[in-house]
């Protein structure tokens, strides 16, 4: 009985149909299973007339691979067959194979990456040194347009902000050294009940 039910599975195609009326015709049904039925007498049929689909089970690995190279994207009454197998036929093979583990290193948590995955390396960092020597130009007070104005887009004007010393206009530097910094307050921590 088990090997029997590995065996259905191992030898099924799965036929597409669009013709929802060939379900619904005896007639129509039948020259359908004798189109494979020249390939394998013994074959079966499963329809499945709300997924459009009918399941055809071959007794041989063979006879399948060969009705479904001879009859995929085949025309029936008027429509066109396309025909899948229901899992990998691995001819001589007398049970059924795990499928391969193709995409498990996609996995979260991944198990081990695929044969020849190679981690990839980190690409150097680039240096515009053209963009740090115009930064450094840059002086407090002035203003530099990066971009200019088009039709269809505005321009781009960076203004650089003056320091606490070239604001001070007034003092010298012995005058501004002597000041003190301004502090930082910080925000207090909300009072908690005491608990005990």
């Amino acid at each position: 009985m088990h090997l029997k039910s590995v065996k259905c599975n191992r030898f099924c195609l799965i036929a597409s149909l669009e013709d929802p009326d060939m379900f619904n015709q005896p007639q129509a049904r039948a020259s359908f299973e004798e189109l494979f039925r020249s390939y394998d007498s013994e074959a079966t049929f499963q329809f499945f007339k709300s997924f459009r689909r009918v399941r055809i089970n071959f007794s041989d690995a063979l006879a399948a691979a060969e009705a479904r190279a001879a009859l995929h994207k085949s025309d029936f009454q008027g429509k066109e067959v396309r025909l899948y197998f229901a899992q990998s036929v691995h001819i001589g093979s007398p049970r059924l194979e795990p499928p391969k583990p193709d995409k498990q290193f996609l996995l979260s948590p991944p198990p081990s990456p695929p044969v020849g995955w190679k981690q990839r390396e980190d690409a150097t960092p680039v240096i515009n040194y053209d963009l740090l020597c115009a930064i450094a130009k840059l002086g407090p007070g002035e203003k530099y347009e990066l971009h200019t104005a088009t039709p269809t887009t505005p321009s781009v004007v960076v203004h650089v902000c003056e320091s606490e010393q070239d604001s001070s206009s007034g003092e010298d530097e012995a005058d501004a050294a002597r000041r003190p910094r301004p502090k930082i307050i910080q925000t207090r921590r909300p009072d908690y009940p005491v608990t005990q």
